[in-house]
C-alpha cells in the first residue's frame, strides 16, 4: 500500500518539544514536495509546512514560524518536523502527504498518499 507513516506524536507540556517523522511506504519520496498538515477536533485540516524535493524551499504557516522546522533525508525516505515551544493550540492529529509544488496556499486537495496521522497533545 502506497502511503506515508507518521510517528513521534505524544503528550507534552506547554513549552516542550517533539520531533515527528514521516516515512514513505512502498515508494520513494525523493521526487516530491512533502507537506505536514494538522487537524484539531472540530476544525478543518490545515497546512503547517511544506518542503520542496531538494529541501531548498519551505513554506510555514504563520502560527508555527520560528518554532517548527521541517527537514528531509531522502536516503532514509523520511521527512521530519521538529516542533519546539509547543502551545496548547498546537494540539491536533498531524499528517503528511505529497504533492508537486511547495506553495504557500497548501491546499489539502492537491496532496495525496495520506497516512493515518500521529496525535500531538500539548497540555499541562
Amino acid at each position: 500500500q502506497l502511503q506515508f507513516v507518521e510517528s513521534g506524536g505524544g503528550l507534552v507540556q506547554p513549552g516542550g518539544s517533539l520531533r515527528l517523522s514521516c516515512t514513505a511506504s512502498g515508494f520513494t519520496l525523493e521526487p516530491y514536495t512533502i507537506g505536514w498538515f494538522r487537524q484539531a477536533p472540530g476544525k478543518e485540516r490545515e497546512g503547517v509546512v511544506c518542503i520542496s524535493r531538494s529541501g531548498g524551499m519551505t513554506n510555514y504557516v504563520d502560527a508555527v514560524k520560528g518554532r517548527f522546522t521541517i527537514s528531509r533525508d531522502n536516503a532514509k525516505n523520511t521527512v521530519y518536523l521538529q516542533m519546539n515551544s509547543l502551545k496548547p493550540e498546537d494540539t491536533a492529529v498531524y499528517y503528511c502527504a505529497k504533492t508537486v509544488l511547495c506553495s504557500r496556499s497548501m491546499l489539502a486537495g492537491r496532496y495525496d498518499y495520506w497516512g493515518q496521522g500521529t496525535q500531538v497533545t500539548v497540555s499541562s
